[in-house]
Formats: C-alpha cells, sequence, structure tokens
C-alpha cells in the first residue's frame, strides 16, 4: 500500500480530521421548525471503518499502489423526515483520525503531525444537509442505493461533498458502504513530496464502511 510518508496520508483524509464541528447555523436557520426526525440512524459501537485511499508510486517499485489508512473510530447519526430528506439538527457523523494507521509506520506520523494535524484537530466531521433517492423504510435484505450530501471539516476547512451510498437492512441495522473523493487542492491541502514517492495523485477518495441502529420508529 505504502512506504515512507507518502502524501498518501490521505492527506485530507479523511476523512479526516477537524476538532469539533456543529452543524451550520446557516444550515439550521433553513430548516423549516415542523421539519421532525421520523428516522433515526445512530452509528453503532462496532462494525464501522473509514479509510482514505491515495493512489502513489515509490522508489524502488515498478508499479503504483494504493496507501490506505483506516480508523474504527466513528460517532454520530443520520435523521430522516417521514418524505426520506435529511433533518440536519443531530446528523453528523464524527471521525476521529489521531489513530489512522496504514501498513507503513512513518507514513502514519507524517499524516498525523503534518497533513491533519491531529494533536490540535482530531477529529474529521461531516455534517449531513441533504439525501437524494432514499425511500423509507429501507427494503428488509434488499440493497439500496442513494446519495448524500454534506459539510466536511478537515482542520479549519469545510467544503460540501457527495457521498454514494449502498445499504442493505436488516431489522434494525443497517450495513454499507459510503464514498466521495476530492483532490488535495479542494481542502488547501499540498501533495507531500518526498524523494521516496515518486508521484501521487491529486484524487483522495474517502470510504466509510458503516453499522447503523435504527434508534426510533415512525
Amino acid at each position: 500500500m505504502k512506504t515512507l510518508i507518502p502524501l498518501s496520508l490521505f492527506a485530507g483524509v479523511v476523512l479526516l480530521s477537524a476538532g469539533t464541528s456543529a452543524v451550520p447555523d446557516q444550515v439550521r436557520a433553513a430548516e423549516p421548525p415542523s421539519r421532525r426526525a421520523v428516522y433515526s440512524y445512530t452509528v453503532s459501537t462496532t462494525g464501522n471503518e473509514a479509510r482514505y485511499r491515495v493512489r502513489e508510486q515509490l522508489a524502488g517499485f515498478d508499479f503504483p499502489n494504493d496507501a490506505i489508512g483506516r480508523t474504527s473510530a466513528v460517532t454520530g447519526a443520520i435523521n430522516f423526515d417521514d418524505s426520506g430528506a435529511i433533518v440536519a439538527a443531530g446528523s453528523q457523523i464524527n471521525i476521529g483520525v489521531g489513530g489512522l494507521t496504514s501498513d507503513k509506520e512513518r507514513r502514519d506520523g507524517f499524516v498525523r503531525r503534518r497533513l491533519l494535524e491531529t494533536d490540535s484537530f482530531p477529529t474529521v466531521t461531516l455534517a449531513l444537509t441533504s439525501a437524494s433517492g432514499v425511500n423509507l423504510p429501507l427494503a428488509e435484505a434488499d440493497s439500496s442505493r442513494f446519495t448524500l450530501t454534506g459539510n466536511l471539516t478537515v482542520k479549519r476547512e469545510t467544503r460540501p461533498t457527495t457521498w454514494q451510498v449502498t445499504a442493505i437492512r436488516s431489522g434494525d441495522v443497517v450495513t454499507g458502504t459510503a464514498t466521495t473523493a476530492f483532490t488535495f487542492a479542494d481542502f488547501n491541502m499540498e501533495k507531500p513530496r518526498v524523494r521516496s514517492v515518486l508521484s501521487v495523485a491529486d484524487t483522495i477518495k474517502l470510504e466509510y464502511d458503516f453499522q447503523f441502529e435504527q434508534a426510533t420508529t415512525p
């Protein structure tokens, strides 16, 4: 996957690293006071993993490979109203990036200290604002595909992101994967330049394998 502090650090990975982040005031103010959460899904204590993935070419290797960093430190919840629209209040996913690990300790140290500055910004947050194609309740034991949009905060930068989601429900448990992608420049991050890394792709991919539990029912 990687070696030497390749910018693989997914650098803005994610997934991620902003101190704390509440739902933006402008989003709250725009939300109709009558909207209430009918379907509420809370991140389970197990079964969650957030990853960054960056394509890199290391010196001494004939082929490029993906640098991948992972963490299971994910908390939060997603709320929908009876029409399948996001209820912004309380719909936020928090990713602890201080424990991001890959196959190279040197890379992990670079990502934490230089790219994400996890001592100052230990958490990356996604404040969800809208959904498209969500039909609730999700069909039992049948794969559903839809789109979620939200403001991703990494360190001091907040940008809108769109996530492609595949989910499947079994009883009150929903599992699946959500993915998005952006460039280093989107979050004002400079790609790492070190002698051991010949090249790094511009695109950072974020992947989230999730498990949610339905907290309330209609």
